[in-house]
């Protein structure tokens, strides 16, 4: 441990790294491993840092290793970046970010090169911008639309822009293989020979690092209580035991305690963590205790019901929200929550392949959710934020921004624009007071005009819907001295589907019998030609 300043740690960290062992190799060895690659060049390091056990070991032996390098050596940033989605459990991302602000002091104090970072994604890529302002349905383990735009672009972004500051830089992950060991399949194949380090998947002159990658879940602990382990064979299998001989239980190199932490894991039923979410090849963490409180890839939340079961009973809104999410995804239930027509205004029909060609079938897929599912939703959502705020409990379930981009989106749908602007409305019979609401998005049509396209239009045989949208189009382009491709704009717009499922079926239906009548009296007539054509040969003409 020729690297380790010892005069910057007391003697129980002495003895703690000195003496105990994880997976074979002193905690010593570790801390000197990750001193040397940290010395070795220039490049900065970033480390994915999601609040779990497993970020918080890599943060701890992180920690401990600049700790006990001499200040001259501590040359290059160190940047601790969480990922947070708005959708995160919120308990956790209370620990999360008094962890972050709590690192940043003890940095600080110790004048390490450490400093914190939060992302977030875009607000037109939030969780509510996109479900309830888009109309995407609730994510499933074939359509998880959120984790590139909630989690992989958020920190992509941030990464990229350190390789851009930096040229290169080191993503450091708690990535371990007995975790997952699909991910370490991963990180295995793009390692570097004669190095510990890997290429990014994705991301140019990202390079990943894993120093726990060997590590069991003992070890993490083990870093996390500061604590020696024994492990004794009982007449009910091995047992491990815990004993505080270092007089450091719980305590955590930069300040504060572990117990937090600790106390979201305990009576988990098995749950883990999300970890940090840097590329398409980490898995879903739907059953995670540090997952998203709105998470549907999963049939149910059981880190989120056993925190109610134990004792976080305020959370109980979340989770019937929650399942009221998950019941949209089931398959024989989806028309009651969604639109048969696409956000590009067509059916979709379901193909099969016959003898090597495709053909289209009755069988469609769903489109976005209606406005009224969404509507309703919105309401429930901001009514738990509500009654949440009643309790003292500092919950934003939804931000203000994003109440703007799903108002946007609302005001702008492609297949059911909100001509009556209800969002406001249903914020303020929530809240009883108004937003500092955009004039610009105000729409140009009230109520009452609405109410009386939706009345005349099915005298004249035609979509309310396709009307508001004419009028829209004609609005937007009103004033403009050049309407350039308004007329392909007009005919995108009446050859959509409008007509009702039945509707459009039926007319399905008809054109396929219609091409089947075609194709047939085609081949009659081919055969017929042939049967000429041989009567000529025959006769020799």
């Amino acid at each position: 441990m020729n690297l380790l300043n010892k005069h910057d740690l007391d003697d129980d960290y002495i003895d703690f790294i000195e003496n105990e062992q994880f997976c074979g190799r002193h905690l010593s060895e570790y801390i000197a491993d990750t001193q040397r690659i940290y010395m070795s060049d220039n490049r900065p390091w970033v480390i994915g840092y999601s609040g779990g056990k497993d970020s918080s070991a890599v943060m701890t032996l992180i920690y401990l290793a600049l700790l006990g390098l001499k200040p001259e050596d501590r040359h290059k940033p160190v940047f601790v970046v969480a990922s947070d989605t708005l959708v995160e459990t919120p308990i956790v991302v209370s620990h999360v970010n008094n962890s972050l602000e709590a690192i940043e002091r003890g940095a600080k104090r110790n004048n390490l090169p450490i400093t914190s970072h939060k992302v977030v994604p875009k607000t037109n890529e939030t969780f509510w911008a996109n479900l309830l302002g888009k109309g995407y349905p609730a994510p499933t383990r074939s359509f998880r639309w959120c984790t590139e735009r909630m989690k992989i672009d958020p920190v992509s972004t941030f990464i990229t822009d350190k390789v851009s500051q930096y040229d290169e830089v080191i993503v450091v992950l708690g990535s371990r293989s007995q975790e997952s060991a699909s991910r370490a399949q991963v990180i295995a194949k793009h390692k570097i020979d004669g190095t510990v380090l890997a290429k990014h998947t994705t991301l140019a002159n990202a390079f990943i690092y894993t120093p726990i990658d060997t590590w069991h879940v003992d070890d993490v602990w083990k870093i996390l209580r500061l604590c020696h382990l024994v492990s004794e064979e009982t007449p009910n299998g091995i047992r491990n035991k815990w004993f505080d001989k270092y007089d450091l239980e719980w305590e955590n190199p930069w300040g504060g305690k572990n117990l937090v932490l600790w106390n979201l894991y305990k009576d988990s039923s098995g749950q883990g963590e999300c970890p940090m979410v840097i590329d398409e090849t980490t898995p879903s963490c739907g059953n995670s205790r540090f997952g998203c409180w709105t998470c549907t890839v999963v049939t149910k939340d059981r880190a989120m019901e056993s925190l109610i079961q134990n004792g976080e009973e305020w959370m109980r809104p979340l989770l019937d929200l929650r399942n009221k999410l998950a019941e949209t995804t089931i398959i024989e239930d989806k028309g009651k929550y969604r639109s048969h027509i696409r956000r590009d205004g067509r059916m979709a029909f379901k193909t099969l392949t016959i003898d090597g060609k495709k053909e289209m079938t009755e069988g469609y897929t769903f489109g976005p959710y209606l406005l009224s599912f969404r509507q309703q939703f919105l309401k429930e959502l901001l009514q738990a934020q509500h009654q949440l705020s009643q309790k003292s409990r500092d919950v934003e379930l939804i931000t203000v921004p994003e109440l703007h981009a799903v108002r946007h989106e609302w005001l702008n749908d492609p297949n059911e624009p909100d001509w009556e602007d209800t969002l406001p409305k249903i914020f303020n019979d929530v809240f009883g007071y108004d937003l500092d609401w955009t004039v610009d998005d105000t729409n140009q049509f009230s109520h009452e005009e609405g109410k009386l396209i939706n009345e005349l239009a099915p005298k004249h045989n035609v979509a309310p819907q396709m009307i508001k949208k004419l009028l829209d189009l004609e609005t937007s382009m009103s004033g403009l001295s050049r309407r350039t491709g308004i007329f392909n704009k007009i005919g995108r717009i009446v050859q959509q589907d409008w007509e009702s499922a039945e509707e459009i079926i039926e007319k399905h239906l008809e054109s396929r019998q219609n091409q089947m009548r075609q194709s047939k009296e085609v081949i009659s007539i081919s055969e017929e030609l042939e049967q000429l054509n041989k009567l000529i040969e025959k006769e020799g003409l």
